[in-house]
């Protein structure tokens, strides 16, 4: 009858493994890194001599909590310790620092001309071209952003060394007039202990805090730039490289707009 009919009788298929193999198999996968649910599939045969299909291995997978993604990649020579002992005196810096005094995270940036081929929304079987360049020209962008005001300076240089550096040290000073001290955080590149930067710092309201060695998560800019290469250089085709200029131009250039985003 009806009534039958619409009893929901489904039970699912009883694991082949059972919670004791699944739990040796969870702590294999979060020690190991397997390209395929085909490879999964292999290993778990050798160990039990249980026979799974690719399909029926991913559902394993699912049902464990994993999904299938890119890993990330970090430092191989970073230093934990040395990351945390930055972060303690990065808060104390902050507590004890005067009122006007600024903290800012400084480093540089080359966007290329040519797209940065991202993830979009694309109908399934279809492909979206997006054009490249042929040429390999950049921009040499060097810049810092104080993330408690949510503000940047920015320059355009020909190139990034010492020069610049302090170039753009001078515009710090210059639109922080209020703060007794301006603090740089900025990582371990040359031209930041170089002779001249070291120099100009003996008379300047600035002093710089170097990050740990391989501690590019830790430098805040980082994010800024990369914030800029979604919102101006994701999928994005520039014909020419004038027009490619002017575009990360007025993005530096209007920086309020995005400040909710940012924040």
């Amino acid at each position: 009858g009806v009534d039958e009919l619409l009893r929901m009788n489904y039970v699912g298929s009883e694991s082949l493994l059972d919670e004791v193999q699944l739990a040796e198999l969870d702590a294999h996968l979060q020690k190991h890194l397997h390209l395929t649910a085909e490879s999964v599939a292999r290993w778990v045969k050798e160990r039990w001599g249980v026979c799974y299909a690719p399909s029926g291995m991913a559902a394993v997978l699912r049902r464990l909590g994993y999904v299938y993604k890119k890993p990330k990649l970090v430092p191989g020579k970073a230093n934990a310790d040395a990351q945390r002992e930055f972060l303690e005196d990065y808060e104390n810096l902050k507590e004890n620092s005067d009122e006007d005094d600024v903290v800012m995270f400084m480093d540089a940036t080359h966007p290329q001309h040519n797209p940065v081929i991202s993830y979009g929304w694309i109908k399934r079987g279809k492909e979206h071209a997006v054009k490249s360049n042929t040429g390999r020209r950049r921009l040499n962008i060097n810049g810092a952003i104080d993330v408690q005001r949510m503000s940047a300076q920015i320059r355009f240089d020909d190139t990034i060394d010492a020069d610049s550096t302090i170039a753009l040290l001078k515009q710090l000073e210059e639109v922080n007039l209020a703060a007794t001290w301006i603090y740089v955080v900025c990582d371990n590149a040359r031209y930041y202990p170089s002779k001249a930067v070291k120099a100009y710092l003996e008379t300047s309201r600035i002093k710089l805090v170097f990050l740990p060695a391989y501690a590019p998560n830790l430098n805040l800019i980082e994010r800024f730039w990369k914030f800029f290469k979604k919102k101006i250089l994701y999928n994005r085709y520039f014909e020419g490289f004038d027009e490619f200029r002017e575009a990360c131009e007025e993005f530096f250039q209007n920086p309020s707009e995005y400040k909710r985003e940012l924040r």
